[in-house]
């Protein structure tokens, strides 16, 4: 039986190669986008295979209720939507991080709100949120967007406890660099004030120079996405891209390491109801 997917984001990188992928492989899709437009020749080669829609996560998620009304029910969804911009946390003004975080955070939390009653009634589905390596690292200039992207690490963390149970899977896909337009039309470059030139500059240099060399291939992130999409038991995480298992397994290993060398200091604060608090770790026995 065909599934339904719905894919928030669908008219441009990772999220249109899925949503193409999908229809390639004969399921019905509800695709969005801020504008619907860009997704006219899906309509045209699917027809009423897809459904497509304007959509800003942000608002009332009424693309759940428009795809339940065409197709009867949603099986996968895919929160993908949301943008990047580079900057110094000094020079990015709250604003922008409040765009940031809405697009990237709460329109995932939107969106996931609006599917799970109608997956706990079905007894099934699947919700695959579109994390980075930026939710895993934190590199420098991308303040809002790791806080961000964090924040659904953590939410979905939550969410697939909670859901598990009404044989609800999650999955978080963590992936490096791609070659879409996300290191160009999708990010906002600002290398800002020179006392940043060696942190943030360089991360905005390497954005530059990185743009259309990314190892990453959409098409082949897709094909894994529906592949993970119809197993029983499915990876929480998945990471992309070779470059995003060197940089998070070497991350990884950094914080292990810093975790054993303050071991003692950590265990320390505890209480010790029994006998009389000796030294921190840090402090010199008398005598």
């Amino acid at each position: 039986m065909s599934r339904v997917w719905l894919i928030t984001g669908s008219s441009r990188g990772l999220g249109r190669a899925l949503a193409e992928a999908v229809l390639a492989s004969g399921d019905n899709l509800v695709a969005t986008a801020r504008d619907p437009g860009q997704l006219a020749d899906l309509s045209e080669r699917y027809g009423d295979q897809v459904l497509t829609l304007a959509l800003d996560v942000t608002d009332e998620a009424a693309a759940v209720e428009a795809g339940v009304k065409r197709f009867g029910r949603i099986d996968v969804l895919v929160n993908n939507a949301g943008y990047g911009a580079v900057g110094s946390i000094e020079d990015t003004g709250l604003a922008d991080f409040r765009a940031q975080i809405e697009t990237n955070l709460f329109g995932t939390i939107i969106m996931t709100k609006a599917v799970i009653a109608l997956m706990r009634g079905q007894g099934a589905g699947h919700i695959i949120q579109f994390s980075s390596v930026g939710g895993r690292i934190g590199p420098a200039g991308r303040g809002a967007y790791s806080a961000a992207k964090f924040g659904v690490e953590g939410f979905s963390e939550v969410l697939a406890k909670e859901v598990a149970p009404f044989g609800i899977k999650v999955t978080v896909i963590e992936p490096g660099g791609f070659r879409t337009d996300f290191a160009g039309s999708s990010t906002v470059l600002a290398e800002g004030r020179q006392d940043y030139a060696e942190t943030v500059g360089a991360t905005v240099r390497f954005q530059r120079e990185y743009d259309g060399r990314q190892p990453g291939d959409p098409a082949k992130a897709a094909a894994v996405v529906i592949h993970i999409a119809g197993l029983d038991e499915p990876p929480f995480r998945l990471l992309l891209g070779s470059d995003a298992v060197r940089n998070v397994e070497k991350a990884d290993a950094a914080r292990i390491e810093a975790d054993r060398e303050w071991r003692a200091v950590s265990v320390s604060t505890d209480f010790e109801p029994d006998a009389k608090a000796g030294p921190m770790p840090w402090e010199k026995k008398a005598g």
